[in-house]
């Protein structure tokens, strides 16, 4: 059984979708086809800041999904601590009243990081249909085709009057670096609901975190985009692990591509396991049927390790041990 228990409700899985920007951009089908298949599959469905699929719509999706108790699957809302304080209070106002059940403060992106790939790969936000990314778009025909057909995508927790192409001077200036535990404290005071940290790799930071009231320790590098050379979750997970106790809900993404690797992290302490690139190219390769494909391969996985360990439930194999070899 791979059922077990994430920001205080039942999931079968112990796994699940990363809050991640712009799926829009990978598929026209967007976050909606995310948050079905972890409605089909019933395990957690976290939503971006910067999505492109309303709160609203998420939640007409979880809600129409519920079980035959009546029970929607966890529902977490990923959050950016913008300057202007006003814009997230109304977020968050929208935030509750589409039932999300826990809310994920990210702290580990206070400042855009210099993503050398997305540099050398000629990114840009919306493209900036230059030779190189013409030949690339014609090696790509299906999304291409997906892409010039569809509505332009706008980011939809955002006020509706940023379109997508502002993106990056909205964030540049309203991200705040002087970030500090006094704003984690006013965000906390302003949800009054379960709140993770997301973006620990310090045992002492999840300890202040525990004290300044949050509830779950989110393991994050921000998918090793941001701060270069910052530590592997996998290699600080079992530390933080030990300073918390076993009491508090940990939960670890980054660097997840295997039924395998869910194990792992299981093993050495986590109690949910975040996947953020094996999904979106599922969802890029095939919309909602993509993004399912992709959950049933990491299951069947996480199954075959588990019977390799001879270990039946999820419980059974965090008393697992691991040898680095």
């Amino acid at each position: 059984s791979l059922h077990t228990t994430l920001f205080g409700k039942d999931v079968d899985l112990p796994f699940f979708a990363c809050p991640t920007a712009g799926n829009k951009m990978f598929h026209y089908q967007g976050e909606t086809a995310v948050a079905q298949v972890a409605a089909k599959r019933r395990t957690v469905y976290a939503l971006s800041s910067l999505s492109t699929t309303s709160l609203e719509k998420i939640n007409d999706i979880t809600t129409a999904n519920a079980n035959s108790h009546g029970d929607a699957i966890p529902k977490v809302f990923q959050l950016y601590l913008w300057k202007d304080r006003g814009l997230v209070k109304d977020l968050l106002e929208q935030v509750k009243s589409s039932n999300f059940d826990a809310l994920a403060l990210t702290v580990d992106a206070t400042w855009m990081g210099n993503r050398e790939r997305d540099i050398r790969n000629g990114f840009t936000i919306p493209p900036d249909y230059s030779w190189n990314q013409t030949w690339q778009a014609a090696q790509c025909p299906a999304w291409t085709f997906d892409f010039l057909i569809n509505d332009p995508y706008q980011y939809a927790c955002i006020n509706q009057d940023v379109p997508a192409e502002s993106l990056v001077a909205f964030i540049n200036k309203q991200l705040t670096p002087d970030f500090s535990w006094k704003d984690a404290e006013w965000i906390l005071g302003e949800w009054n609901k379960q709140t993770a940290i997301k973006g620990v790799v310090r045992p002492d930071d999840a300890l202040q975190a525990l004290q300044v009231g949050f509830s779950t320790i989110w393991v994050s590098n921000h998918g090793g985009r941001q701060l270069d050379t910052a530590p592997a979750t996998m290699d600080v997970l079992k530390s933080i692990r030990n300073a918390v106790g076993k009491d508090t809900e940990v939960i670890l993404d980054g660097g997840i591509q295997s039924g395998r690797d869910i194990a792992k992290a299981l093993a050495m302490g986590a109690d949910g396991v975040g996947i953020g690139k094996p999904y979106l190219w599922g969802l890029c390769a095939g919309g909602y049927h993509g993004v399912d494909n992709v959950f049933e391969v990491l299951q069947s996985e996480l199954e075959q390790c588990m019977n390799e360990l001879q270990v039946s439930t999820i419980a059974k194999l965090k008393e697992c041990t691991v040898v680095s070899s």
